[in-house]
């Protein structure tokens, strides 16, 4: 199978998976107690006629189904209708706040790489010796600390006692001076157990294909260590390093809701949390959708890497 045949099929593959996912985005949604008509009409005195208006308004008042496909129609063009609460477009309240959200995934994803693959090749190359050892304790206690305790205290040190970072975001552009460096410590935060993750999965694969023939072979040829180690090892090492990669890109998603709220990041999973406690479901469909979405995609590219690295994956 020739690569475009491999990459046409993945992604045509990804079709019925997304529609797996609207699915099980709008079913769990529904299941959720209460809706924001019950939370608008709660500060007022709602006669009947005004609740059925509003219900008519969001489409309440058809049958379950009907509301999922006049939902899946709009989503597939992008139109996720208005707020309840504040009557804006959710697609404009999820746009305004992504930039913010992707800056923090993509600056901790790269946290998590940089720390994570350097550090479990070294710890490979130095199997058994003390800095394999502090390796492998630093990786177990960043997989073990949650990222919210480890976010309240890096700000509680940080932030409060050294006073080197801002507690509240600055009212500053995305990639300014100001925003950079109160995005250090949430991206920290963020890439701190999948860069733990990501150098327990290099140590391991490296040690496994340390021990095989062709690096004995390749040795004996003469070349450097450095060639063989970086060259020859850890390219083949890769393949399953991407496999959690892409999986870290789900954690990353689903952390940094979490971590948004710590931090007081205005990104979208801080949306998120503020439409679930108001019961703002158009929202909470949208971002739970775009959530899911990023996962798959993230899957997508991974296998995509993997006919690269690999090209027998294809057949």
């Amino acid at each position: 199978m020739t690569l475009r045949r491999y990459l046409v099929k993945r992604v045509l593959l990804t079709v019925p998976i997304l529609l797996g996912v609207s699915v099980l985005t709008f079913s769990l949604v529904k299941l959720l107690p209460g809706n924001a008509i019950d939370y608008i009409l709660q500060f007022q005195d709602a006669s009947p006629e005004l609740r059925a208006q509003l219900e008519a308004q969001y489409n309440l008042d058809e049958p379950v189904w009907t509301q999922y496909l006049l939902w899946l129609r709009d989503a597939v063009v992008l139109d996720f209708g208005e707020s309840v609460i504040s009557d804006r477009s959710v697609s404009g309240a999820i746009l305004t706040r992504l930039p913010q959200t992707l800056a923090l995934g993509v600056f901790g994803f790269l946290i998590a790489v940089c720390i994570g693959i350097p550090l479990g090749v070294l710890s490979a190359v130095k199997k058994g010796e003390a800095a394999d050892e502090v390796s492998r304790v630093a990786a177990l206690m960043g997989i073990a600390t949650p990222n919210f305790w480890l976010g309240l205290m890096l700000l509680l040190v940080f932030s409060v006692q050294l006073d080197l970072f801002r507690v509240i975001p600055p009212d500053a552009p995305l990639l300014s001076t100001g925003m950079f460096k109160f995005m250090i410590l949430p991206a920290i935060t963020l890439g701190t157990a999948s860069s733990a993750l990501l150098m327990r999965l290099t140590r391991s694969s490296m040690v496994e294909q340390l021990n095989k023939e062709y690096v004995k072979m390749a040795r004996a040829k003469g070349l450097s260590e450095r060639t063989v180690v970086v060259k020859h090892v850890l390219r083949n090492s890769l393949i399953s390093v991407v496999t959690v990669a892409a999986l870290q890109v789900a954690f990353l998603v689903d952390g940094a809701v979490v971590v948004e709220q710590v931090f007081s990041w205005p990104g979208v999973g801080r949306l998120l949390i503020q439409s679930i406690l108001q019961r703002d479901f158009p929202i909470i469909q949208a971002v739970v959708l775009l959530i899911a979405t990023t996962i798959v995609f993230a899957n997508l590219a991974a296998d995509i890497v993997y006919s690269w690295l690999d090209p027998r994956i294809r057949y």
